[in-house]
């Protein structure tokens, strides 16, 4: 049971490295977003440099996940982006829920494995 939060980190890690680094490499067909609001949104940040932004943090983070140094400093980089894929998901697009709820779980199940970082977060000193 203690491997467990280490696996997760490592999944997650990868997730964010293959999918960060599909941005500049065009590995996996990217489908176009299902609904009008979505492909605005999209639109916005591709044309912005915004996604640009996201995608080095991203592969930045799952770098860093999956080195297994600066842990605390990866789940702070990758957090809130998991949190906009989420609210992506859940507002635009309507659908498309198991990347958002996979991404959500392997998070908090990393996070468990840092009982300090936690308690150094939530500490109100």
């Amino acid at each position: 049971m203690k491997h467990i939060p280490t696996i997760a980190r490592l999944l997650l890690g990868l997730l964010f490295v293959v999918f960060g680094a599909n941005m500049w490499l065009h590995f996996i067909p990217i489908p176009p977003p299902p609904t009008e609001t979505a492909k605005n949104f999209m639109s916005a940040i591709y044309g912005s440099g915004y996604l640009d932004v996201v995608k080095v943090l991203e592969v930045t983070g799952g770098l860093l996940l999956l080195s297994g140094r600066f842990t605390n400093l990866a789940l702070t980089l990758v957090g809130p982006v998991v949190v906009n894929i989420a609210l992506y998901h859940f507002f635009l697009v309507k659908g498309g829920y198991e990347m958002p709820v996979i991404l959500g779980v392997l998070s908090l199940v990393a996070l468990s494995g840092r009982k300090e970082y936690l308690k150094a977060i939530f500490a109100a000193k």
